[in-house]
């Protein structure tokens, strides 16, 4: 779905309209609709953010919603959104996975265009380990090979990302996701025994 959105929509949309059309796609039911709960909104920092929307519209790509509605339902415009596989079921699950793309953690306050950067290595490194075509990496972003690498510095500032690495002659990106941080058993804790 993210390369079917960086074909779809503008080179200049933003990262919050790109996380936007990503749970629309995937929400999407047959007739190319989709509901989006206030509550998944804010959880995405995406609440009555009106330019967002409005990005997609101008880019022909949905019908602008009723801000005032509890559920904001849209309606996609583009027909080949329908056509992507998987099917329906599986497209939820992906839509879920999205806003916590295991392996990596994003922190709540991620600002969009963090959080679409850790989205795109994530499905990198559920895929073909962590390692990506910098181009591919950048182009699914929606942004210069320039940025992204600002953007990995970013994700490595918040603990997302331990480390990265660009190997220039083969244009590649490589990262290590961070530990996951478990809290050690203390002394009254007997769920270990």
């Amino acid at each position: 779905m993210l390369t079917y959105l960086a074909s779809a929509l503008g080179c200049v949309t933003s990262p919050a309209a790109r996380l936007l059309a990503l749970q629309c796609a995937l929400r999407a039911d047959t007739h190319g609709c989709a509901r989006l709960p206030a509550g998944l909104l804010r959880s995405m920092r995406l609440y009555r953010r009106a330019e967002a929307w409005q990005e997609l519209a101008q880019d022909g790509w949905l019908e602008l919603p009723d801000p005032r509605a509890v559920f904001l339902q849209v309606r996609l415009l583009d027909d080949a959104v329908l056509d992507q596989a998987p099917g329906r079921s599986a497209r939820r699950r992906a839509a879920n996975w999205a806003l916590k793309p295991a392996p990596l953690i994003v922190p709540a306050a991620a600002k969009p265009a963090e959080r679409l950067t850790a989205l795109v290595l994530a499905a990198h490194t559920a895929a073909a380990g962590p390692g990506a075509d910098m181009a591919v990496v950048a182009r699914l972003c929606g942004h210069s090979p320039q940025q992204t690498e600002v953007l990995l510095d970013r994700l490595v500032a918040v603990r997302t990302l331990s480390a990265w690495h660009h190997q220039r002659d083969t244009d590649e990106v490589h990262w290590q996701p961070a530990p996951l941080h478990r809290p050690v058993p203390g002394p009254t804790d007997t769920s270990a025994h």
